[in-house]
Order: C-alpha cells, then structure tokens, then sequence
C-alpha cells in the first residue's frame, strides 16, 4: 500500500521564549544547518545564541502567531487536508523539527498499512538544511525503527513547468491592479559553503556572475542557481521586463558569507533610487511562516518607508491555493499509479 508524507520545516509549540529556545536548539544544532564541528556548533549555539536570541525570536512569532497557532503548522494542515480530498492515498504530515515528527508521520502511515511511501520536502529547491535533512533523516528513522517499508522522494521540483505556472499565476493574481515599479524575488539565504559542499563535480560552483548560468551537472543540487531559475523562468512567464525584477537573500546568520545580494540591503538600495512601489514574493517557501510575514512583511516594509517607499506589497506563498494543492495533487497520483517515482 502507498502513502504519502508531506515534510515542512516546523515550528515552536507557542511564541513563549522557553518553547522557542527548544525549537531553536534542536534547528540550529543540526549539522546541515550550521555545518560545523560538533564542538564548535554546541560552543555557539548553546554558548551564545541560546543565551540571547530566543527572548527576540519569541517577540517575532508573537507578533505573526494565530489563534490557531503557528502559520506554517496551520498552513501545512490545510494544505493536507485538501490533498486528501484528491486521492486516495493517505496522506500524513510532519515537521523536521518540532514535536510534529518525521517518526510520527511515518509511524501514522504504517498503522495504516503502508509499506511504499512517496516523501515530499515542501521545498521547491534542494538545499542542504532543507531537503537534504529530511530526506537523510526520515532514511535513518526509517532503517531504524521501520525497516519493513521503503520511501522515494520528491526531487526537487523548482524548474516544473506545472509548479512555475502556478507561481507565476499566482503573482499575476496578488499584483492585479498594482501599480508596482519593481518586483524583488528574495529567497532564504544559505552560507556560500553550503553551496560548494553541495557541488557533485567539486569544481563548477565560483559562486560568481557565469556558473548558475552555465550548464552543469552541478545544478541538480546548487541552491542558489535553482533560486536564480525560478526567478528566469517566472521573469519569462509573466513577460517581465529586464530590470524590473531581481533576486534577492534573507535571513543570514552570523559572520560568514552568505548568498548575495541580501534581502534588506536591497530593499533599502531600491528604496535610495527612487523606487516608490515594490512588490516582493517569497519563492523559497510554500507556506508563509516567520521569514515571510514577520522578516519580510513587517521589517521590510519598515526599511522600505524609511528610504522613502510607499506602496510595498508582500505577495504570499502559495500555502493552500487550489492551483498549488491541484499540482501536487496530480505528482501524488501521478506516483500513485507508476511502478516508479521518475515523474
């Protein structure tokens, strides 16, 4: 029997500090998060940024957090619930971290006989602290504790021509009747190391003006050029005109280089030439969390004002749009009803 277990990246059970500090200790000490020797990432994370960060990140999430609870948890479930109503494979849902766990998720669809899972990162690009955690992590707990079934994964699906139709539709919808002069497509930022740990040919990434626009086995796992594709091949699609769009990275930690250009300097480099009207859309998530509704929404529309903005409109992720939730839906039986995951 086939099932289906659709994988975000989770969330604190409440915006109170000390439900955060879990949350973030068990986030940041994953070794494809901060990809450091354990002694060193144990130094800094629980030396230093546990000590001083939860009190601020907590004051972040009360500020987005629902009445239902967590955005990113209520979203995920209602991105579930209408994924059901279009198959007939049970479809469970998990966290990589957080108490909604890859370990329940599976257990929940093994008590229901299924011995074939199809895995779905909820990322439309590979990266190492995204897709790549969950997948190794749902193979270890599953040699470990269900050796009886077998999982295949969702590739990532960021160049889809089904997946960039739906984002570009779903951008046309927010920015109708928006009169915007620039439309700044940022994605989460990850260390440049990340990006040539991720290398498969040890060579190609310089991570300079060619290499991500160059064809290269490389790119089957290289972050920053499948985020520079989304933003080509949603440019193409909506017939955007050069200059009036670019890409962006948000949410850096730490000292260390990060993809560039960053998210809030751009935002301000904008604001300081003149552009009064900018939109900006979130392609690295599919469900609005922290980065999009608090990073994004309220801290840069603040930056954007302050160089002299006006009209700053955030586009949302495509959470539980029907396109979206058509689209995997159609993946899912796809997979369904072939011998292998090759879709």
């Amino acid at each position: 029997m086939k099932g289906v277990l659709l994988v975000n990246l989770g969330s604190p059970e409440s915006p109170e500090p000390k439900d955060v500090k879990k949350y973030l200790g068990e986030f940041l000490m994953d070794e494809r998060v901060i990809d450091v020797p354990l002694w060193a990432r144990t130094l800094l994370v629980k030396g230093i940024i546990l000590n001083t960060r939860p009190k601020a990140s907590a004051a972040a999430y009360k500020k987005i957090w629902w009445d239902e609870g967590s955005p990113l948890i209520v979203l995920s479930e209602r991105l579930q619930n209408k994924i059901q109503k279009q198959t007939t494979l049970p479809i469970a849902l998990a966290m990589r971290y957080g108490s909604m766990t890859i370990k329940k998720g599976l257990q929940e669809l093994v008590d229901k006989g299924v011995d074939e899972v199809f895995l779905i990162p909820l990322y439309p690009q590979f990266a190492m602290a995204t897709t790549e955690t969950i997948v190794v992590l749902a193979e270890e707990i599953r040699q470990a504790h269900f050796p009886q079934i077998t999982i295949n994964d969702l590739k990532s699906f960021y160049n889809k021509s089904d997946y960039i139709e739906v984002l570009s539709n779903s951008i046309a919808k927010h920015l109708e009747g928006k009169d915007y002069e620039h439309l700044l497509f940022s994605y989460h930022g990850v260390p440049e190391r990340h990006i040539r740990k991720s290398d498969v040919t040890k060579s190609h990434c310089k991570i300079d003006g060619s290499c991500c626009a160059t064809p290269s086995p490389a790119h089957e796992f290289c972050y920053r050029h499948q985020c520079k594709e989304v933003t080509r091949l949603v440019g193409e699609k909506l017939n955007l005109k050069e200059g009036a769009f670019s890409t962006s990275f948000q949410s850096r930690l730490g000292f260390d280089p990060w993809l560039q250009p960053y998210t809030d300097r751009t935002i301000e480099r904008l604001g300081k030439e003149g552009i009064k009207k900018l939109a900006i859309v979130t392609p690295a998530f599919v469900s609005d969390c922290l980065e999009t509704l608090e990073e994004i929404a309220m801290e840069g529309e603040e930056i954007f004002h302050e160089m002299g903005g006006k009209d700053f409109t955030t586009i949302p992720c495509l959470n539980d749009d029907k396109e979206f939730v058509d689209v995997l839906s159609k993946w899912i039986n796809e997979w369904a009803m072939s011998e292998t995951v090759a879709i």
